[in-house]
């Protein structure tokens, strides 16, 4: 199989985006491009929520970041996982969007946090909203309109191993 591909996956926060873009950028032997809020509040060394309440208050925040994974990927060969990437990456190979449950999404959330789950869901279903009306002020990008993706997988149907086998298996074989 040719490992020449531009593959973008996207999804909301808990949806398995980070662990399957991982898995999928390995199996392939692709660049993996995942930079995000998470990584830039560890380089800062402050809060993720703080993080992501300066970007609802400052779009340069969103604006770099996105650029930044964009031109990241632009030199092919690679694996964009990120909340925006399926929009982002229009000349993408292959658009790939998970897709879970709000509540299943809370639950993986708070177990990867440690975290109370009510509490978790709570913030879960509000950064859903803050980022969907973010992104529509921003880019006039619907996170909730991913019809348009190749490949929709619900992430409750199996673990992120299950969810990565099923976009690799899902590629076109390219010759060269």
């Amino acid at each position: 199989m040719s490992n020449s591909y531009r593959i973008a996956i996207s999804g909301k926060s808990g949806c398995g985006n980070s662990s399957v873009s991982r898995i999928v950028s390995e199996r392939l032997n692709l660049r993996l491009i995942n930079y995000t809020f998470h990584d830039i509040a560890r380089e800062r060394g402050v809060a993720f929520e703080e993080i992501c309440m300066l970007a609802e208050k400052d779009p340069q925040y969103d604006l770099k970041l996105d650029k930044r994974q964009v031109q990241m990927a632009s030199g092919g060969n690679c694996v964009l996982g990120s909340r925006l990437a399926i929009w982002l990456l229009e000349d993408a190979d292959l658009k790939v969007y998970l897709d879970a449950p709000v509540e299943v999404r809370a639950l993986r959330i708070a177990k990867r946090e440690k975290t109370p789950y009510e509490e978790t869901l709570k913030k879960t279903i509000n950064r859903d909203r803050r980022d969907r009306e973010r992104y529509l002020k921003l880019y006039g990008i619907d996170i909730d309109d991913f019809n348009f993706a190749d490949l929709i997988i619900n992430t409750e149907e199996g673990d992120q191993f299950f969810v990565a086998e099923r976009i690799i298996d899902s590629l076109p074989l390219h010759s060269g």
